[in-house]
């Protein structure tokens, strides 16, 4: 009874710190404005680059002489294993539900100015990264903020965020919405849901032991296939339902934009929830990816940002856009059941069409799609816990790390996410604080890498 009133009271507590920070302007603003301002300021690299990170992604101007660890579609692959994940399903799920229909186009507008985001805080990892006489890197905003602009304390209050966010957003989020999906398929579940954390902390400590090598070896076969799976099951639903889509993006642009037919609190919530949802799935701005793309093997800053600009496209234009479409062309979202929460809603979407074969599609994705976050978040928080403490950090880090799975998949779901949501922002102001600063060093590198035919054939 103690242990639950102290849950009950920390969840209310965290729910009123995060409505305070996501519930103004101000944050919002700040988040998207600032994918706006670098969209300008690197000349819509998301739209005159696209063609060329395609080529870079399929392994063109690539050499094994470049410093780094990994492959760009090995880094790309590392990177999207920790923003394809819950948030796809249960993200997505969770603005629709608390924000409506309308929180998907802000979903979509923070992924469009966040490639320039992700372009830019990627370049500068690869820029600023440091590479160990053994070869093995590290990198991220930490060492951009230490680097590139001198702020050893603002370097610091990053990596420790970033250290506490891991344990949040790439871990307990992950294990309590896989729970929350396998248990819509057998109730019985919920009740042991440490279980299934139990099970998967295992599965997480053999891979993180091995380090990043491991990690990005493991992402780029799992990430592929369970995005295609998951992609083709909604395709599957859309086909089914193919004349209610117009009038779905219809409803959607609606419930965004449209004060005057659903009501202006109706369209701030869109925003609001589209927004923290956007950031919590694709993480352009948070800081988190370049740590990933760091440790690719190439000596052009650019390339890798350019690559890494791919990640808000595939994970929110294209997965989340699947999972959305499929909740509003079913209807699933008008039911109010307190049990059609995140991941459940979704399970609930996909089996409107498919039958228990679409729980069952939701259940698998989400397994999947949890244990390739929570291996690849376990990554960037052993890269802030050396930056703080030394190489001597790691290992602990990674045995609470992987304990913590098992925590994470018996507690309440809405304080998960509420410690997701204010570990997320706190995490994104320092990181976004160097991408304004360091925007000219990023343009002028940019310039400079387009400007040399040798370099780009395409």
């Amino acid at each position: 009874m103690l242990m639950d009133a102290l849950i009950a009271n920390l969840t209310a507590w965290t729910g009123k710190l995060s409505g305070l920070l996501w519930g103004n302007y101000l944050t919002l603003i700040t988040l998207v404005g600032t994918g706006v301002y670098l969209t300008w300021r690197m000349h819509f690299v998301q739209l005159r680059g696209f063609r060329h990170a395609l080529h870079l992604v399929q392994g063109k101007y690539s050499s094994h002489k470049d410093v780094g660890e990994v492959s760009h579609f090995q880094a790309l692959s590392t990177a999207l294993s920790a923003t394809v994940g819950t948030g796809n399903i249960a993200g997505v799920a969770t603005a629709i539900s608390l924000g409506g229909p309308g929180a998907l186009f802000w979903m979509w507008v923070t992924a469009a100015v966040g490639m320039a985001t992700k372009f830019t805080e990627c370049t500068l990892s690869l820029k600023f990264r440091e590479v160990g006489p053994d070869g093995q890197v590290a990198g991220g905003p930490m060492y951009t903020l230490l680097h590139g602009l001198k702020m050893r304390r603002l370097a610091g209050t990053f990596a420790v965020f970033a250290l506490i966010a891991s344990f949040g957003i790439g871990n307990m989020v992950q294990a309590n919405s896989m729970v929350d999906g396998v248990a819509y398929i057998f109730p019985a579940v919920r009740e042991y849901g440490w279980l299934l954390g139990l099970a998967m902390a295992i599965a997480v400590g053999l891979v993180i032991l091995g380090g990043v090598k491991r990690i990005a070896k493991v992402a780029s076969t799992l990430v592929p296939f369970m995005a295609i799976l998951y992609v083709a099951a909604a395709l599957l639903v859309l086909a089914n339902h193919f004349a209610a889509i117009p009038a779905a993006f219809i409803t959607i642009l609606n419930h965004a934009l449209n004060p005057w037919a659903v009501g202006g609190a109706a369209v701030g919530e869109a925003i609001r929830w589209g927004v923290a949802r956007g950031l919590f799935s694709n993480e352009a701005g948070l800081g988190s990816s370049p740590m990933a793309h760091a440790a690719a093997r190439t000596n052009e800053p650019v390339r890798e940002g350019l690559v890494a600009m791919m990640e808000p496209f595939i994970d929110t234009l294209v997965i989340c856009t699947m999972t959305g479409l499929v909740i509003i062309v079913t209807g699933a979202y008008l039911d109010k059941s307190e049990d059609l929460v995140g991941a459940a809603l979704t399970a609930h979407a996909f089996s409107h069409t498919l039958g228990a074969g679409g729980a069952w599609v939701v259940g698998f994705g989400l397994t999947l799609f949890a244990f390739s976050t929570i291996i690849a978040w376990s990554y960037y928080g052993d890269r802030s816990a050396k930056f703080l403490f030394g190489d001597r950090a790691v290992m602990p880090y990674r045995v609470v790390y992987t304990l913590l799975v098992v925590f994470g998949a018996a507690v309440p779901l809405k304080l998960v996410w509420n410690i997701a949501d204010i570990t997320n922002l706190l995490m994104a102001l320092p990181n976004l604080l160097g991408l304004v600063l360091l925007a000219g060093l990023v343009r002028t590198l940019q310039q400079d890498y387009f400007s040399r035919p040798h370099t780009v054939t395409d």
